[in-house]
C-alpha cells in the first residue's frame, strides 16, 4: 500500500551509494539497404549517433532520474571514453561521481548499430577487459567507496563482471555497510551467489538465477523452492527474480512470496531493463516503501524504460503515468453505465495479471478523509474500482434531503481522481452483489469498520483476497458537513 505522491518526495530526500562496472553505451542509428560491394557484408547508412552513460551508470541515472542523489565509484581508463563519462557524468546535477582510474585497462566501450526504422539490434561491437581489478586499484575502489557509506541511505551494487566488484571489493562493502546499518542491494552477475553474501536483496534475472540454483526456475513455485538454499548461501533476507514479460517474483527468508505481474507494453529496447528494475527498488525501498510497493514501483518503471529505445531513464511523471494511467482518461471515460462494460474491463484487467481492490460509498461531499481512504487502496492494488450508491439507494439509506448531489455529479468527482480507476453506480442498498461480480483481490474501507462488518468480506477471503481498513481522519463526515450548511443557511 503506498502514495505515489509522498513516496515521490520521500525518494528525493534519499542518497544511493552506486557501485560497479561503468561503460560506454554507443548508439548508431541507420538502415541496411545493400551489401558492401568488398566482402558479403551489409552496409549501415547511419543517420544519427548518440552516447549514453551505461553499465552501472546506467544504474545511477536512473536514481537521479526519479529525483534521489547517488554517490557514484566506478573504474574508468586513461583514455578517450573514459574521459567521455567523466564529462557525462559531470553533467547530472543529482550524480555525485567518484572515479578511480586504471591506465593499464580501456574503459569497457559498447557499439551498437541499431535498424532506426524497426528498432532491431543489427550489430554490437565492444571494448573491454574483463578480468577482475588489480589488488592496488581494488585497495583504491574501498578507499574511495568505505568513507561515502556514512552519507548513504541504501547501497547498490551493479555487477557486469567487468572487473570492478572483486571478491574484496564486494566482501568490504558489504561488511563495512552492515556494520553501519545500512541495507545493500546486489544486482548479481556472479553464479556463486555466495560471494554477495550478507547483502540484502539480490536482484537476478531468471537465466542467473536458473544457472546460480541450477534450477528450471519456469515457475513461480520452482522458484520459490529454489530461493531458499539461495538465500542460505547468500546468507541475504530476500531474493528477487526477474523474468521479463513474466513480471517478477520476490522469496523472503521467511518463506514468503509475492510476484508482480509485468505491465503490458510493446517492447522496443530491453538495454538497460534491469538496471532500471535495480535503481528503483534501491530508491523507494530507501525511501521507506515494503516489498510489495518496491516491486511495483520497479515493475512499472522496467515496462517505460523497455518501451524506449537505447540506454533509458524513467522519470517520475513517466512512472506515474504507468502507475495510474486512468487518472489521463477524461473523467467520463472512467465511468461505467452497464454490467457489459464493466465485464470487458475486468477480463482485460484479469488477461494482464493485475491486481483489482474495490471500495465503495456514497461520497455525497468528498472530503480529505474519503481521499484517504481510496489513495489507500489504489495503493494496495493495479486498478482501483468505487462502487457509488444510486440516489435511489442513498435516500433509504441517509434519509430526505439526501444526497446533496446526484449521482451522476457524485461519480464525475470520484472518476477525477487519480487514484479511481473506474467508477459504478448500484442501485442496491449494499455493494454485495457487484463485489460478487468483480471478485476483488482487495476489499477497502474505513477504520471505523470491523472486518467482519464490511460487506463481501466473506466472498473476498473465500476467493484468496484481503480486506484493508483504513485509519479515518478524525473531524470528517459528509453527515456533519451537510448538517454544518444546513444550519448556515437558517
Amino acid at each position: 500500500m503506498f502514495d505515489f505522491d509522498a513516496l515521490s518526495q520521500a525518494i528525493a530526500r534519499q542518497t544511493v551509494l552506486c557501485v560497479g562496472d561503468l561503460m560506454l553505451d554507443e548508439f548508431v542509428y541507420g538502415e541496411v539497404s545493400r551489401i558492401s560491394p568488398e566482402a558479403p557484408a551489409p552496409v549501415i547508412a547511419v543517420q544519427r549517433s548518440e552516447i549514453n552513460i551505461g553499465g552501472a551508470g546506467n544504474v545511477a541515472r536512473n536514481v537521479a532520474a526519479l529525483g534521489a542523489r547517488c554517490i557514484f565509484v566506478g573504474l574508468i581508463g586513461d583514455d578517450a571514453a573514459g574521459k567521455a563519462l567523466a564529462a557525462e557524468l559531470a553533467k547530472e546535477r543529482l550524480i555525485e561521481p567518484v572515479l578511480v582510474r586504471d591506465s593499464s585497462r580501456p574503459t569497457t566501450r559498447k557499439v551498437r548499430f541499431v535498424s532506426e526504422h524497426f528498432s532491431t539490434h543489427m550489430l554490437r561491437a565492444d571494448w573491454e577487459t574483463a578480468t577482475a581489478a588489480s589488488g592496488e586499484i581494488e585497495r583504491q575502489l574501498l578507499d574511495a567507496i568505505l568513507p561515502q557509506l556514512a552519507r548513504a541511505d541504501i547501497v547498490l551494487l551493479s555487477d557486469y563482471a567487468k572487473g570492478v566488484l572483486t571478491t574484496g571489493v564486494i566482501g568490504g562493502v558489504i561488511a563495512a555497510a552492515r556494520q553501519l546499518g545500512k541495507r545493500v542491494i546486489v544486482d548479481p552477475k556472479n553464479a556463486n551467489f555466495a560471494i554477495y553474501r550478507g547483502a540484502t536483496l539480490l536482484t537476478p534475472n531468471r537465466k542467473e538465477f536458473s544457472e546460480a540454483t541450477r534450477s528450471e526456475a519456469n515457475s513461480e513455485a520452482e522458484i520459490a523452492g529454489a530461493a531458499h538454499d539461495a538465500i542460505r548461501i547468500a546468507d541475504c533476507d530476500a531474493m528477487l527474480v526477474t523474468q521479463s514479460e513474466h513480471g517478477m517474483t520476490l522469496v523472503t527468508r521467511d518463506g514468503d512470496s509475492i510476484h508482480v505481474p509485468a505491465l503490458p507494453v510493446k517492447v522496443r529496447d530491453v538495454s538497460g531493463a534491469g538496471d532500471t528494475v535495480a535503481a528503483v527498488l534501491a530508491v523507494v525501498l530507501a525511501a521507506g516503501a515494503d516489498w510489495e510497493a518496491a516491486m511495483r514501483m520497479a515493475s512499472a518503471a522496467a515496462a517505460v524504460a523497455v518501451s524506449k529505445n537505447g540506454t533509458a531513464v524513467v522519470t517520475p511523471a513517466e512512472l506515474r503515468r504507468k502507475i495510474l494511467p486512468h487518472a489521463f482518461l477524461a473523467a467520463e471515460e472512467k465511468i461505467v453505465s452497464t454490467p457489459e462494460q464493466l465485464e470487458d474491463q475486468l477480463a482485460n484487467w484479469r488477461k494482464q495479471g493485475l491486481r483489482v481492490g474495490f471500495t465503495n460509498g456514497c461520497f455525497d461531499i468528498l472530503h480529505p478523509g474519503h481521499v484517504k481512504v481510496l489513495t489507500a487502496a489504489r495503493g494496495a492494488c493495479d486498478r482501483l474500482i468505487v462502487g457509488l450508491n444510486s440516489d435511489a439507494s442513498v435516500q433509504r439509506l441517509k434519509g430526505e434531503g439526501r444526497p446533496v448531489q446526484n449521482e451522476r455529479a457524485r461519480a464525475e468527482v470520484l472518476a477525477a481522481l487519480e487514484a479511481v480507476d473506474l467508477v459504478v453506480i448500484f442501485d442496491e442498498d449494499t455493494p454485495l452483489e457487484l463485489i460478487t461480480r468483480i471478485e476483488p483481490s482487495v476489499l477497502v474501507k474505513g477504520g471505523d469498520y470491523t472486518r467482519e462488518q464490511v460487506v463481501g468480506h466473506e466472498i473476498v477471503a473465500a476467493n484468496g483476497g484481503e480486506v484493508l481498513l483504513v485509519d479515518v481522519l478524525p473531524g470528517f463526515s459528509t453527515t456533519l458537513l451537510v448538517a454544518r450548511a444546513r444550519e448556515g443557511q437558517t
